[in-house]
């Protein structure tokens, strides 16, 4: 099953399954295409995990099937947006129709909202049926102490439940604690939310590239700058490319590197009006991936779901196949330069 990457998303509207399914298809694109058909929903669609299964062909030849089922109008590889907290991230996935589909269809199937929900679905991992147990700050009950007796008892106030701590149990004989005063220093916040966004992205980069690590101190040295750039609108994708992009081969100071990205690459402060949630700006919009290269656009700009490059070079290989006479020329001349290297 796919994690983030290329999970298969049924289309609908299909027709039940036959015997003479894919029938129109050469060899290899109706061999493909069976397996797929029969995979669950949210399988791993990629090249790689797609050759593992297949014993008869390897990537180079399921890169090319899926490819010709593309321009078929069996498949089209997509993205789309999806907020989580407060960055956004991108979930891929790839389209199946065992029934082909014109481009028309693909492109106003692609463009409806329910075609975004399918995208941002990820039925490969299941709900939880039960509920979570607490948060490990939460005191377990415990049984109130005796109520000490006396003419004072019911002026001493109860002492403040605080989460991090338990509240001992009073002696008979020891005094009523005094009310907690309004000045008394709160709790440190750093304790509760943990490490903030900032922080974890610097800690992340010595665990994408070795040359970025950077120990807990730098970390908070330059979590401050990091702060502001998530604090003009930036994502943390965002931020993560800029500082990893173009890096030299040796790193002798990463904190130094990075606290001169930092600051030499800040972004531009964004005004603070958003737009409106009904607005096409907001709208969680489907891109569809070239299905050879990978080249992300909207639907109506990759028709066959390839891009212009891909469509061109397909349709000039389709128009010029090689002559018999120029296969067995390559051959020969091939078959030449191994008896060459063997004598040498």
């Amino acid at each position: 099953m796919a994690k983030p990457g290329y999970g298969k998303r049924t289309a609908p509207d299909q027709h039940p399954r036959a015997p003479h399914d894919f029938a129109l298809l050469p060899t290899r694109e109706r061999y493909v295409a069976g397996f797929v058909d029969h995979l669950p929903e949210g399988a791993a669609m990629s090249v790689k995990q797609l050759a593992k299964q297949l014993p008869l062909y390897g990537q180079q030849a399921v890169s090319t099937a899926l490819t010709a089922l593309s321009v078929a109008g069996h498949l089209r590889r997509v993205r789309c947006s999806v907020d989580a907290g407060d960055e956004t991230r991108w979930v891929f996935r790839t389209f199946w129709s065992r029934t082909a589909r014109d481009n028309e269809w693909w492109n106003t199937y692609l463009a409806t909202e329910k075609a975004t929900q399918t995208v941002s679905s990820t039925p490969d991992t299941p709900a939880p049926t039960t509920p979570p147990p607490p948060p490990p700050w939460v005191p377990a009950e415990e049984p109130s102490p005796p109520a000490p007796q006396g003419p004072g008892a019911e002026q001493a106030p109860e002492p403040p439940a605080v989460p991090h701590q338990r509240i001992p149990a009073r002696a008979p004989d020891a005094q009523p604690a005094p009310p907690a005063s309004n000045t008394a220093p709160a709790m440190p916040r750093t304790s509760e939310a943990g490490p903030s966004p900032a922080y974890l992205a610097l800690a992340r980069l010595g665990r994408d590239d070795h040359r970025l690590a950077l120990s807990a101190a730098d970390c908070t040295a330059l979590e401050p700058q990091a702060a502001q750039w998530l604090a003009r609108g930036v994502t943390i994708d965002y931020l993560t490319s800029a500082l990893t992009a173009g890096l030299p081969a040796q790193v002798d100071s990463p904190v130094g590197l990075l606290r001169r990205r930092l600051t030499d690459k800040m972004p531009p402060r964004l005004p603070t009006g958003s737009p409106s949630p009904g607005s096409p700006a907001s709208a969680h919009r489907i891109l569809v991936e070239c299905t050879d290269c990978g080249r992300p656009g909207p639907p109506e700009a990759l028709p066959d779901g390839l891009c212009r490059p891909c469509r061109t070079a397909r349709s000039g290989a389709a128009e010029n196949p090689p002559s018999p006479a120029e296969i067995a020329d390559v051959k020969a001349h091939m078959t030449n330069l191994r008896g060459l290297l063997k004598s040498v």
